[in-house]
Formats: structure tokens, C-alpha cells, sequence
């Protein structure tokens, strides 16, 4: 997968493309859908496969106090897109001037002057230009008068709730892990380094890792069965998002235990995917009664798996 950073970058000569074009983040099964039609449309024309995205969020520049905390990082996105076989990545640097701009003149000024698409694929619910004006009538009669097909995919509803990066949103603030992994088709995870800590879960026989999140989005503080990816190799883990009251805390920190695994991880990057939760964080009378609890939330993942629950691809 290429990726092209910012419409000056992307080639003067390119050949046409089949055409997707939104902010995508999260990367859910809603978005998957509309993917797999673009890919599918650009092998049988022989073409190539390209998401149209927008960096910032739109909502920074039109509305910053609605800005919503991102799904993942860029990181992230790049990575699952690439994963869902699209051939290219145009990130368009989102500014006033394109807020200002209808979403006529985005497609027959702005876009045109660098992208040729021979198709545009989007979700039925699209909207686009000033305003959120456009929506998939409009995008339909500029396709007819630019010689553009434009392939509108249904919305994809997971346990009668139509999927949609809000709705994981929503899900991953209540806690509610496992909704939001049904909406994005895998896991929810978090991704950054492993910092030093307080030495606090050693003492207890449960040494932990904590993490330098770089994810916006947080689940609701509390205890989850996760699967930690590090040093090549996928865990079984216990992660605790919370303050550590039972130590008086008040800094909220991520931190994973990964079961029968003692290696030094300091400095490593590392992957919190969140499969389930288990219980909500709450002050201990003291340290024994803290380490009692962990041992029950240790034995609840072993149990997860052992239940039958697989390891997601």
C-alpha cells in the first residue's frame, strides 16, 4: 500500500482509480464493506484501489469543541487499512479553505486537479462539501456529468445497531469492550511503549507493563481480560485501566500482566487488544486483599480462553 501525504504529492500522471473517499477512523466493519467494493471494483477494471482521507479530523477545523477522540492512531488506521487490501492511501490536509469549499467545487476543482477516478465508491449515508451539504444525490449527478460511477454501499448494522465510529465510540467509554470488537470486526486496542512504573505489581507477584498510551480513545477504567502483543509473540494478559486507589492514585495509567511471561519490556513498543471486562477498579483495605483479587482476575482470563474463546486473527 502507498500512501501519499498531502494532494501535492500525489502524481500529476497517475492513472485513473477506483475511488473511496471519508475520514474512516476506526476502520469498522461499515467501512470494510465499502473497501472490499472499491477493491473488488478496481480488479475487475484493472485499475487501482484508493481511499481519499482527511487529516486533521474535519471537526478540528469546523466545530473543535465536537472534534470526537479518535479510534486509533494513525499508526493504526495505516496498518488495517493496508491489511484490507487497498492499493492506496491519499491523506488531503484538511484546512479552512476546504471547509469553506461545496462539495461541487471538491470534486470538479480540488479533486480533479490531481486524482482521475473512474468510480467512487461510498457508504448510502455519505455527506460531503460546506456545511455537509452533498450527499450521495449530489455525488450521483456530478458522476453523471463527469463521467464518474459512484457505488453506494448500505449501511452494515452488527446486532441490530448500525455500525458507526460513534456507536464505538460510545461502547469503548461504557466498558463495553466486546460490543465495540462485534462493530470494528476485531478487537479494540491500545498501542505505545512500555514506561517504568512504581514496581507496585512485582511486590505483589503480578508484575505489570505500563503503557505510554498514544490512543485518544481509553476504555472506561476497570479490569479486562486483554491479548498483548510485544517482543513478536501474542499474550494472554490482564490490563487494568484505572488510578490505583487502593495506593491513593490519581493519574490515570494502562497496565498489563502478562501471563507466564517475565521478559524485561522497558522501552519495547507494545498492543493491548481488549476482549472482555471483568470488573470494575476499586480501592483494596490493603495490599494482600489487592493481590487475592488479582490472582481472581488472572484465573478469569485463563478462563476466557480455556472457555473456548480463540485468539483473534
Amino acid at each position: 500500500m502507498i500512501v501519499w501525504n498531502g494532494m501535492e504529492r500525489y502524481p500529476h500522471d497517475a492513472a485513473p482509480a477506483v475511488a473511496t473517499i471519508g475520514n474512516y477512523d476506526g476502520v469498522h466493519v461499515g467501512h470494510r464493506a465499502i473497501l472490499r467494493s472499491a477493491v473488488a471494483g478496481a480488479k475487475g477494471r484493472q485499475l487501482q484501489s484508493l481511499l481519499i482521507t482527511f487529516d486533521p479530523h474535519p471537526l478540528s477545523v469546523v466545530a473543535p469543541s465536537r472534534r470526537p477522540r479518535l479510534l486509533q492512531t494513525r499508526r493504526q488506521k495505516l496498518d488495517t487499512l493496508a491489511e484490507c487490501g487497498i492499493d492506496g492511501v491519499l491523506v488531503v490536509h484538511f484546512d479552512g479553505t476546504l471547509a469553506a469549499m461545496s462539495g461541487d467545487a471538491f470534486f470538479r476543482t480540488f479533486l480533479r486537479s490531481r486524482v482521475t477516478p473512474a468510480a467512487i465508491h461510498v457508504g448510502v449515508n455519505f455527506r460531503f462539501g460546506h456545511d455537509r451539504a452533498g450527499d450521495t444525490d449530489l455525488l450521483c449527478r456530478i458522476g453523471v456529468e463527469m463521467g464518474i460511477d459512484v457505488v453506494g454501499i448500505p449501511q452494515v448494522e452488527v446486532g441490530g445497531e448500525t455500525v458507526s465510529s460513534s456507536a464505538i465510540r460510545r461502547a469503548v467509554e461504557d466498558g463495553d469492550v466486546e460490543r465495540a470488537a462485534r462493530m470494528l470486526g476485531r478487537p479494540f486496542a491500545l498501542t505505545g511503549e512500555v514506561v517504568a512504573g512504581n514496581g507496585r505489581g512485582r511486590t505483589l507477584d503480578f508484575p505489570t507493563a505500563n503503557l505510554d498510551v498514544e490512543n485518544e480513545m481509553i476504555p472506561r477504567r476497570g479490569v479486562y481480560v486483554t491479548e498483548t502483543s510485544v517482543l513478536s509473540s501474542r499474550n494472554i494478559s490482564v490490563t487494568n485501566v484505572g488510578v490505583r486507589p487502593t495506593f491513593g492514585g490519581e493519574t490515570l495509567v494502562v497496565e498489563t500482566h502478562l501471563i507466564d511471561f517475565d521478559e524485561d519490556l522497558l522501552g519495547e513498543r507494545m498492543d493491548v487488544r481488549f476482549l472482555a471486562r471483568i470488573r470494575d477498579e476499586r480501592r483494596f483495605s490493603d495490599p494482600g486483599e489487592l493481590a487475592d483479587q488479582i490472582a481472581r482476575d488472572r484465573a478469569a482470563a485463563v478462563a476466557y480462553f480455556q472457555g473456548g474463546e480463540s485468539l483473534w486473527p
